[in-house]
């Protein structure tokens, strides 16, 4: 452990009362809940299949989970933010493994990249939409990439958004800093799991997909980091390289916001207004400490 400093009560101090000025403003979602489940998706606006895209809003957004995540726990804030704003809204699971309930995101992220590809299908024929718009938080962030490059997915996505991705990996120790928010998960945590070997640094995976450049053609990338964050460090190293990409360092837009890794996608208003933003750009608004309580 390290020693305790003159700074370091005075950086927590500092930290602890941001969090609860940006808290009383955001919405509180419980870690990994065990009773959550589809039905509070579709009871809560999303994943509503009889929901059309309006002239305003003409492209669904696909929501993918995260590392351990699954498909309502991981939007409990960020998924009724949209629907208010007029969205068809969508999440899919993936990266399942037998045996294994609630905690997804642990598959090969190949694998986990065609099943984005299926479920994307699906929700283009139920919209009638030519294109979709996708929103991924940690893991989610990046396996897209995948399904764009190799799956053919640039002909149906308009924008990717990642919050927080693992774009060019991060280490097997900073992916032990999940634990916490995921009780009773540690055995899952070691190289034998497909997805968090996959999203170590310098992996074969990590090495294909970005051989050769970030992006691809004709679609839009926008990147929104913390400085906080403790699982994909350097928090740098989730920016892209490339025509039609934003990054974006959520500290640029509010110095006060103190969120890592999980915080960022689960409950950050301002990372939400962020989304909003990179979703409808010609009608983007200002983004600031304000945010946290619009």
């Amino acid at each position: 452990m390290l020693p305790e400093t003159p700074r370091r009560p005075l950086r927590r101090a500092l930290r602890a009362c941001a969090v609860l000025l940006l808290a009383a403003a955001a919405t509180l979602v419980p870690g990994a809940a065990a009773t959550a489940a589809p039905a509070q998706a579709a009871a809560s606006g999303w994943n509503d299949y009889s929901c059309k895209p309006s002239a305003r809003h003409p492209r669904p957004v696909v929501l993918v989970h995260g590392t351990f995540g699954n498909s309502v726990d991981n939007w409990l804030g960020l998924a009724p933010y949209l629907v208010k704003r007029g969205y068809c809204v969508f999440s899919l699971d993936y990266g399942q493994l037998p045996g294994v309930p609630l905690f997804h995101g642990l598959g090969p992220v190949a694998k986990s990249a065609e099943q984005l590809d299926a479920y994307v299908d699906r929700v283009l024929a139920a919209t009638g939409a030519a294109e979709a718009d996708l929103v991924g938080h940690s893991q989610g962030g990046m396996m897209p990439r995948y399904y764009l490059k190799f799956l053919g997915g640039a002909d149906k996505v308009n924008a990717l958004v990642g919050i927080a991705p693992s774009n060019h990996g991060t280490t097997l120790l900073g992916l032990t800093e999940l634990l916490p928010y995921f009780p009773g998960v540690g055995h899952l945590l070691n190289e034998k799991t497909p997805a968090l070997a996959d999203q170590v640094v310098g992996s074969p995976f990590m090495t294909r997909l970005n051989e050769g450049g970030d992006t691809v053609p004709g679609v839009r990338y926008t990147v929104i980091a913390t400085r906080y964050d403790q699982v994909v460090t350097p928090h740098r190293s989730q920016f892209l390289d490339g025509p039609d990409v934003t990054n974006v360092l959520i500290q640029d837009r509010c110095l006060l916001d103190v969120s890592e890794h999980v915080a960022i996608g689960l409950t950050d208003r301002i990372a939400f207004h962020e989304v909003a933003n990179a979703l409808d750009p010609d009608r983007a608004t200002t983004v600031d400490c304000l945010s946290a309580v619009s």
